[in-house]
């Protein structure tokens, strides 16, 4: 028996274990029970109670009741960090409070702020997206987690079971009011994150209200080892104790309160009656809910089958409700919709909420102004309430994303079904696969494909969880993202890995251009010194190059490379000179211009935040001698006027004359001084972050070098800004001594270019305007002459025609080197006038007819192609137009003359 299930509270309590006759899962209660009240053992009874000491508590009270129940247990209080996961490199989105401690707190490499403490996390998770609304609210895409935690280490033990399972049963007995008799732990596992342990899950009449996990173990290449610490990590369903204390018919009513009749009157729907709402949610709550059809089934079969036009609208409205919240979390946080990692999460959302707003038959012209509406509503109704106040802030930014997804929505069901049609072509079935590359790749719903394929007489099942699938597919976890360390071969990082830290004087000075090193080792052309001021490529800046001096011997450093903590420096060649100490210098020039360029970054990144909004983030970076780049999250393309804003800000900060700070921070009080906007270059497991920090612009956890003053970086201009993916722009600019380099190279365009225009001085966009008058002078007198060499053209051609058997037929043999007006005379002999045109070139032949005619004559001009292939001659094309290639046209006019007059007089 697990060690964690022989506990003294609960026997001591008046608890005894009984085993489900319907589940076999072993629970423990006050009261005998041949069955768990867990679903499907057990409906929701809670719904049919009263609870004679328990106080019906708002959403917004059950959550304070909860942190202050803990504050008061001697807890400290963390506030919630955003669902937009960004402090870690394996997970996109929060999806529990745990979340904020893991990897780092949990094996012990750094210190929680607080040992206990207490948090409500706002929560996103997608694997359940289909049951949200079928469930009436005990599935959410997102939720409040309540989390009372305890880390737990050899020299620290804080609590374990005991102690936890008393503070539920308080919580929810004298807290709460559940009388004793109702509350139930259940035995259960858990496992995420890369954690699991044994599990107590608390349950009340029916509603799991509670998930008490006590992590043991962490899981290594799919295995369970014991972790250095022991976590206990709860779970507080806030929504769920809302709802408990409310008794409302589904959850929704408990956290969205009037907010649910002003969407009724937006979308003109209606629920069914409150009193029959509540007996329906009591009745199929045992019930696993497989869709919309299945609700149908089941509301006949219990006996409410006039009420399913009301209810199915009423999941609708749920869903809304829901989808609404979580998308306008995840764009306040930041997030920006795209094909690609939490951005496809967020574009997931939204199309599966304008899909149901389509299901409620919202027409497509009227979807932006409702899905503006229902957003509006969310935000004032969510105003000066727990981290939801942020709304209301953000709404421009918000409303704005939808307006643009809503549009890209539907200009796919406009153009879905052209796709879908091609694509039936090629298939003739569709598997769940193909349905999840179709809408991966083009967007496309799976409710289209299968409507469009019943129109063609194809069956498709669309599973009724398909969009839980694909969240789950992409995007919970992603793989962990570690630093590229280039070119250090494996057998000298583990050697190098036996070394103390290196000291970096790189960082204590970043102006110091030599210094002297102790050698702890050399392995052929790899060196490890006690310290160094030789910077490593890292956070997308380059290495420093330089010399090491071994006595009399100087050997040029190539690369420097950084391994865990330690540097090691790639030399062109093996010392010969094996001394105990080295003197090094590095290219100074070469370090001053990258750490101008790195400091430019973070100076432009602030300046594109206040432009664009607070949505923007770093998605890459790199920094080099010539120019920086820096990929910033952004959900349309930049406007002349927003680059040149950008630029302006940026340099405003460098006329500010602004002294840049560097801190060595603890983690969690870093994050809480600066925000976790400091994660832009990706996490750091580290007990110690270092921050650079531009005062009132910029803070970033950066291992890179900087100047001392922004006013050093000269200047910043950018040279390029273009969409690379969607929703990330790439800004390319440089800074200090690269301006007059790039002015200089300027300028010498400048002068060939009026060179070539045969100006020797003057100005450029002058001698351009003197240009494009001239151009657009030839551009009309080469319209006149298309057209008269046009009619030339097709007046020669109709005098030389001749007849075959009812069809017109010309041979053009004059060559045509302007394609326009070569295509506009074959347009007019072939489509408009419908002759049969034959236009021979030096070694091509061009047959062409009007797709009508070919249709009337019964023509196909490939079987011209067939019966030429035999003596050598290749081609292909349509029935309409054909191409020849042939070395001698001259020799075979006359025998497709004599095929095509076989082919159209046969019929």
């Amino acid at each position: 028996m697990v060690e964690e299930f022989r506990n003294k509270f609960l026997s001591e309590t008046g608890y005894k274990p009984y085993i489900c006759k319907i589940c076999g899962e072993r629970f423990w209660s006050i009261i005998p029970r041949e069955t768990c009240p867990d679903r499907p053992c057990s409906k929701y009874e809670f719904l049919k109670k009263s609870y004679p000491r328990m106080k019906t508590l708002t959403y917004d009270e059950a959550r304070q009741k909860f942190i202050n129940y803990f504050i008061r247990n001697g807890h400290g209080y963390m506030d919630p960090y955003p669902v937009l996961a960004r402090w870690r490199n394996d997970l996109y989105l929060t999806i529990a409070s745990i979340i904020v401690f893991q990897p780092a707190v949990t094996e012990g490499v750094v210190d929680p702020p607080y040992n206990p403490l207490v948090i409500v996390q706002p929560s996103v998770r997608l694997e359940d997206i289909d049951n949200v609304g079928l469930t009436f609210g005990r599935h959410l895409t997102s939720f409040e987690m309540g989390g009372h935690h305890a880390f737990n280490k050899d020299d620290k033990k804080v609590y374990w079971v005991e102690e936890t399972l008393r503070y539920a049963y308080e919580f929810f007995t004298k807290e709460i009011g559940v009388p004793k008799e109702n509350l139930v732990f259940k035995e259960s596992w858990w496992e995420g994150g890369g954690n699991a342990g044994p599990a107590y899950e608390v349950l009340v009449d029916g509603l799991e209200v509670a998930t008490l996990v006590f992590m043991k173990y962490k899981i290594v290449d799919g295995k369970r080892e014991l972790n250095p610490v022991l976590v206990v990590d709860t779970g507080y369903g806030i929504e769920r104790i809302a709802w408990l204390t409310q008794r409302t018919s589904t959850a929704f009513h408990s956290i969205f309160g009037n907010l649910i009749e002003t969407y009724k009157n937006i979308l003109s729907i209606e629920e069914p009656p409150y009193d029959v709402l509540r007996d329906i949610v009591y009745e199929l709550s045992d019930v696993e809910i497989k869709g919309i059809d299945h609700i149908r089934k089941l509301l006949r079969e219990k006996g409410f089958s006039e009420y399913e036009k009301q209810l199915i609208e009423a999941v609708n409205l749920y869903t809304l409700l829901d989808h609404g919240k979580t998308i306008m979390l995840m764009l306040s946080d930041g997030i920006v919709p795209s094909n690609v990692g939490e951005g496809y999460l967020a574009r997931l959302v939204i199309r599966r909420m304008i899909r149901t707003l389509l299901r409620l038959d919202v027409e497509l012209h009227k979807l932006e102004d409702i899905i503006t509406e229902l957003l509006e509503k969310q935000a004032l109704y969510w105003k000066g309430i727990f981290v939801y106040d942020k709304f209301h802030r953000h709404l421009d930014y918000i409303t704005d994303v939808m307006t643009i997804e809503t549009r890209k929505a539907i200009d796919l069901v406009n153009r879905g079904l052209r796709i879908v049609d091609k694509i039936f072509k090629k298939k003739k079935t569709i598997t769940l696969d193909d349905l999840i590359e179709i809408y991966d790749s083009q967007g496309i719903p799976p409710e289209i494909v299968a409507k469009r394929a019943s129109e063609k007489g194809i069956t498709i099942n669309v599973p009724h969880d398909f969009y839980s699938i694909i969240a789950a597919r992409h995007g919970g976890s992603r793989a962990l993202v570690k630093e590229k360390e280039v070119e250090l071969p494996k057998d000298v990082k583990e050697w190098a890995s036996g070394f103390p830290e290196t000291r970096r004087l790189f960082h204590e000075n970043p102006y110091q251009r030599e210094f002297t090193g102790k050698v702890l080792g050399i392995k052929d052309k790899y060196l490890v010194l006690d310290q160094t001021i030789f910077y490593p490529k890292a956070g997308g800046q380059e290495h420093d190059t330089g010399y090491i001096f071994f006595g009399d011997e100087k050997i040029a450093v190539k690369r420097v490379h950084k391994t865990g903590n330690i540097i090691v420096h790639e030399l062109e060649k093996e010392p010969k000179n094996k001394t105990q100490y080295v003197k090094g210098v590095i290219d100074w020039n070469r370090r001053y211009r990258l750490m101008r360029h790195h400091t430019a970054t973070h100076i432009i990144l602030g300046a594109a935040r206040k432009v664009l909004g607070d949505h923007v983030w770093q998605a890459g970076a790199e920094k080099t001698l010539e120019k920086a780049r820096l990929d910033i999250t952004h959900y349309k393309p930049l406007t002349p006027e927003e680059i040149k804003k950008i630029e302006e800000e940026a340099n405003r900060i460098i006329d500010n004359h602004i002294d840049l700070r560097f801190h060595m921070m603890p983690k969690f009080e870093a994050e809480k001084r600066f925000s976790l906007r400091i994660y832009q270059g990706g996490a750091v497991i580290s007990p110690i972050l270092r921050i650079v920090e531009i005062p009132g612009w910029d803070a970033e956890a950066c291992f890179g070098t900087h100047v001392q003053n922004t006013s050093e970086v000269g200047g910043i201009k950018i040279i390029k800004a273009e969409k690379i993916q969607d929703g990330v722009i790439r800004l390319e600019f440089i800074a200090s001594t690269r301006l007059p380099e790039y002015l200089a190279d300027l300028k010498e365009k400048v002068d060939k270019s009026l060179k070539i225009l045969g100006i020797q001085h003057g100005d450029l966009a002058s001698a351009a305007t003197k240009v494009k008058k001239t151009l657009d002078t030839y551009r009309e007198l080469l319209t006149m002459y298309r057209v008269n060499m046009k009619k030339h053209i097709v007046e020669k051609a109709e005098n030389s025609k001749v007849d075959i058997c009812g069809l017109s037929l010309v041979i053009l043999k004059e060559e045509i080197n302007d394609k326009q007006l070569y295509k506009s005379v074959l347009e007019e002999l072939s489509l408009k006038k419908e002759y049969l045109v034959i236009y021979v070139t030096d070694k091509l032949i061009e047959i062409a007819i009007s797709p009508r005619k070919a249709k009337e004559q019964g023509l196909d001009l490939r079987r011209i192609v067939e019966k030429l292939r035999s003596i050598g001659v290749r081609g292909g094309g349509k029935p309409d137009h054909i191409t020849l290639r042939v070395d001698d046209p001259e020799k075979i006019i006359d025998y497709i003359i004599s095929l095509l007059r076989e082919m159209i007089c046969k019929k």
